[in-house]
């Protein structure tokens, strides 16, 4: 049966959002991704959504930008700042790993360096395997590794996390604990909610591997990709140096400019469930629909005849996001769109009460410390995939 694939702008939209597609991304990553939110369809996946979308509201996220996440920002970098350089992608892990075990679930209870050197390991395991589609490398491997990292996963970090909010729960629930003091996170969703959703043990593991390595993974891709854009667009626009530094509107700009070039997943794959008709052509039941993020994202009929570049001056005419389709649409839309990429600014946003998402954070300190591409040193893309990532981006600070 032949696949079907959609690269144009509208037609790509229309697909994700259609509802008799069911997601086909990860099915060679089942070690780790088997069962979880975003692989799961139908009312199984909106009674799960609808209960982990409570912690990924709105003023959650102006929360942890403006009171959590700033501290975690200037701890990790302040090392890297004392000896003036540091690898971008090496601090993406470690400035990303805090923030997604906050919003998983997930205690540190040392907060060593030891345990965030575990924590990366992890995660860089559970990313490999979640997109071994890509691979280049021996998927056997790739999995067993994933089997290994889950077992520490499980005894060092979520048993003893599940266990301190069980507790809580119950003390809760003998009202010796006031609800609003529980800890806001997806595990204690879940775990309110177990009558809800009935998660087996194993797909709980699994849920909580999945929150943890799609904020990280996502954001790491991205603050490389729109840091080099940055440091290729100003050696040829050397004036918009001090814009980028002044204005951090301009520099929230850049980041949903080049998240829609480099969208984290550059295809999202589904397959029909019914017959159905898809950017024109008839689909069978069965049939695999490839949608192509990044060749939609650079359409020139939506994005004008220069789609294809980085221009941080870009204007788009009508309901077009300026990441295009990269956080995805419909049942599997990102649900930590605005904790990654912030709120859209209006004509009279007041940048001192935006909400500007963690990258745009990131991306402004390491601007406001002069970060530059390291002379003598080549950032490398990583060759472990098929996929258009950074493996090492050195920098030195100015």
């Amino acid at each position: 049966m032949t696949a079907v694939t959609i690269d144009a702008y509208h037609a790509a939209s229309d697909a994700l959002k259609q509802k008799d597609l069911r997601q086909a991304l990860y099915d060679e990553g089942a070690v780790i991704m088997n069962g979880v939110l975003v692989n799961l369809h139908g009312d199984e996946h909106r009674t799960r959504r609808n209960i982990e979308t409570q912690v990924f509201r709105r003023d959650f996220f102006r929360y942890y930008e403006h009171e959590v996440f700033p501290r975690t920002l200037e701890e990790t970098i302040a090392p890297f700042l004392s000896t003036g350089e540091m690898d971008i992608i090496d601090f993406g892990y470690r400035v990303m790993v805090n923030l997604t075990a906050d919003f998983a679930g997930i205690d540190r209870p040392s907060r060593s360096p030891e345990e965030t050197a575990q924590l990366i390991d992890m995660l860089r395991s559970f990313s490999r395997t979640a997109i071994i589609a890509h691979s280049t490398q021996d998927r056997d491997a790739i999995r067993q590794a994933a089997l290994m990292a889950l077992e520490r996963f499980q005894s060092d970090y979520v048993n003893p996390s599940v266990a301190r909010r069980q507790d809580l729960l119950q003390r809760v629930a003998a009202g010796k604990l006031a609800e609003e003091h529980l800890p806001r996170d997806v595990l204690t969703a879940l775990l309110k909610n177990q009558d809800a959703v009935q998660l087996a043990e194993d797909v709980r593991l699994r849920e909580m591997a999945f929150f943890s390595l799609a904020g990280a993974h996502t954001s790491i891709h991205t603050l490389g990709h729109v840091m080099h854009e940055i440091f290729t667009w100003c050696a040829a626009h050397p004036q918009d140096w001090q814009h980028f530094e002044d204005d951090p509107l301009f520099v929230q700009r850049a980041v949903h400019e080049s998240i829609r070039l480099h969208p984290s997943s550059p295809v999202a794959a589904r397959r029909a469930l019914c017959p159905m008709r898809l950017g024109g052509a008839d689909v069978e039941t069965g049939t695999a629909v490839n949608i192509s993020l990044q060749k939609a994202n650079r359409d020139p009929d939506v994005f004008g005849a220069d789609a294809a570049s980085f221009d941080p001056y870009r204007t788009l005419v009508g309901k077009v996001s300026p990441y295009g389709l990269s956080f995805g649409l419909g049942m599997h839309a990102c649900l930590g769109l605005n904790l990654a990429a912030g709120s859209l600014p209006k004509p009279d946003t007041n940048p001192d009460e935006h909400h500007f998402g963690t990258i745009a954070m990131i991306v402004r300190t390491l601007l406001d410390h002069k970060a530059r591409p390291t002379p003598g040193t080549e950032p490398k893309k990583d060759t472990t995939t098929a996929r258009d990532l950074w493996a090492t981006y050195p920098v030195t600070f100015g």
